[in-house]
C-alpha cells in the first residue's frame, strides 16, 4: 500500500500494514497472522478489540460522540474523574484533567508546576521519553532524532544520569551529578521540578533505583520542589500493580498518564495533590477534545477491568514466564544474548555484542526475522539494542509462549 502521501520524516518499524486485532494477535491486509509483543507501544494493556472496551465505545457512540468540556460539562468525564482519581494510590486528596495524549498531558503539568512555584527550570534525566511536542521534545533524554533540526527548544532543562541496575549507574553516582548539577550549572531555588519515569520505556525498560526515588523525594520536599512521576507507559498495570511509583515507596506530587489508559482510544490525563491542580485561573487548563465521551467511556471499561486481583495475576503470570524462558536461553548461551532489563511484565532484552557493547545490527535482524515468523517487536535503547515485551497482559498463556517460541528461534539465527 502507497505511503506517499504520509510524510517520509515518520518512521515506520514494521513495513506491514494491519487489518484487525484480537487481544494479542493481529492480522495484516494479506491475512498474515502476527503475535503481538508491541501492543501500540504500549497502549494495549488490554489487548486488541477487549469485549468491555467495544461495548462501552458502540454504547456511548449512540449517546454523545463529542461535547468540549469546558464549554458543557458531560457524564462520562465527571464519571472518569471520579472513578481515576481513586484509582491512584496515594494518600492525598487528587483531582485533575484529561487531554488528547500523554504528551499533552505533560506539557500540561509543566504549565502546573510553573503556576505553583514561579519557577521555570526543570531536571530530567538521560534515556527519558517524554513526547514529541516543542516542550517535551526538551525532557527527553536523547537528541536522536527527535531534537535533530527544530532549534532551540523550551527551557531551562537540564539532565541527570537515570541511576538503574538495569544501566549499571549507581544511586550514588547520580547524587553525585546532581549535587554537581546544582552547585555548577544552576541554583537549586530556579527549579520547578524533576520530572522521571518510574521505568524508563524508550531508554530500555530501566528500573529506577528504589534508594534513589527516595533521596530525591526527600530532596524535593527539602528544597520546596514537585516531582513528577511519568507513568503513561509504565502505568495501569504494566509492572504487575496500578502504577509503578508504589514500588519505590514514594508519591510524586503530579501523575502522568496515557496509552493503557482507554483500551486504544487517544486519551491521558495529568493528576496529582488537588492544591496544585486548581492553582491556576480559570480557564488556564482545558481543550476542545480533551476527554471526548467515548474515550472516556473506553476508559470507565478499562478501569472495571484492572481489579489489583487481575493485575497482580496477570503480571506475575508473564512475569513468569519471560523470566524462565530468559533463564532457558542464558543457559543455553545464545549469541548476543545480554541482560533482562525492567520489573513485572515491563521487560526488556539487552543485545550485546561479546564485548558487552550494544549489537543494534543483531537487533535489527532480529525484528525483521520475527515478524516473517509471525511475531512482531518493538526497539528501544540509546542505541536501540533492546527489545521492548509489551504484550498484553491478557494474552493466553498459549500465545504467549508460542511468542517466545518464535523469540528463541529467532535468536538462534543471529549472525
Amino acid at each position: 500500500m502507497s505511503h506517499e502521501t504520509i510524510s517520509q520524516s515518520i518512521s515506520i518499524v514494521h513495513p506491514i500494514s494491519l487489518s484487525h486485532g484480537k487481544n494479542a494477535e493481529v492480522w495484516d491486509t494479506t491475512g498474515k497472522r502476527y503475535i503481538d509483543f508491541v501492543g501500540g507501544i504500549g497502549v494495549l494493556n488490554l489487548g486488541h478489540c477487549h469485549p468491555g472496551v467495544v461495548e462501552a465505545i458502540r454504547d456511548q457512540a449512540t449517546r454523545l460522540t463529542h461535547y468540549a468540556f469546558n464549554a458543557a460539562p458531560h457524564t462520562p468525564y465527571i464519571e472518569l474523574m471520579a472513578r481515576l482519581t481513586a484509582f491512584i494510590p496515594v494518600t492525598y486528596p487528587v483531582s485533575g484533567m484529561l487531554t488528547n495524549s500523554g504528551a499533552e498531558a505533560a506539557e500540561n503539568a509543566l504549565k502546573i508546576v510553573r503556576g505553583a512555584t514561579g519557577r521555570t527550570a526543570v531536571i530530567a534525566f538521560d534515556g527519558a521519553f517524554h513526547g514529541r511536542t516543542l516542550a517535551t521534545l526538551n525532557l527527553n533524554g536523547k537528541v536522536a532524532p527527535y531534537k535533530h533540526k527544530v532549534g532551540v527548544l523550551p527551557g531551562p532543562v537540564y539532565h541527570l544520569p537515570y541511576p538503574s541496575a538495569d544501566n549499571g549507574v549507581t544511586c550514588a553516582e547520580a547524587l553525585k551529578a546532581m549535587e554537581r548539577l546544582f552547585s555548577v550549572e544552576i541554583d537549586v531555588n530556579d527549579v520547578a521540578c524533576f520530572i522521571i519515569e518510574p521505568v524508563q520505556g524508550e531508554g530500555g525498560f530501566l528500573a529506577l533505583d528504589r534508594e534513589f526515588a527516595q533521596a530525591l523525594r526527600r530532596f524535593c520536599d527539602e528544597h520546596n520542589i514537585l516531582l513528577i512521576a511519568d507513568e503513561i507507559q509504565s502505568g495501569f498495570g504494566r509492572t504487575g500493580q496500578r502504577f509503578a511509583f508504589s514500588r519505590l515507596g514514594i508519591e510524586p506530587d503530579l501523575i502522568l498518564l496515557g496509552k493503557s489508559i482507554a483500551g486504544g482510544v487517544p486519551l491521558g490525563a495529568v493528576v496529582g495533590r488537588k492544591t496544585l491542580m486548581d492553582n491556576l485561573p480559570k480557564g488556564g487548563l482545558g481543550g476542545t477534545y480533551s476527554g471526548n465521551p467515548i474515550a472516556c467511556a473506553a476508559a470507565l471499561a478499562t478501569l472495571d477491568a484492572m481489579t489489583d486481583e487481575h493485575l497482580e495475576t496477570w503480571g506475575a503470570q508473564q512475569q513468569h514466564a519471560i523470566v524462565s524462558r530468559y533463564e532457558s536461553w542464558r543457559a543455553q548461551g545464545l549469541p548476543y544474548l545480554g541482560r533482562l532489563t525492567g520489573v513485572g511484565a515491563m521487560r526488556g532484552i539487552e543485545l550485546t555484542n561479546a564485548d558487552g557493547t550494544p549489537a543494534p545490527q543483531q537487533l535489527a535482524q532480529l525484528l525483521s526475522l520475527a515478524r516473517d515468523a509471525g511475531l512482531l517487536l518493538m526497539p528501544s535503547g540509546k542505541s536501540r539494542h533492546i527489545i521492548r515485551l509489551l504484550a498484553p497482559l491478557t494474552i493466553e498463556p498459549a500465545v504467549l509462549e508460542e511468542g517466545l517460541d518464535i523469540l528463541e528461534a529467532c535468536l538462534k539465527q543471529l549472525d
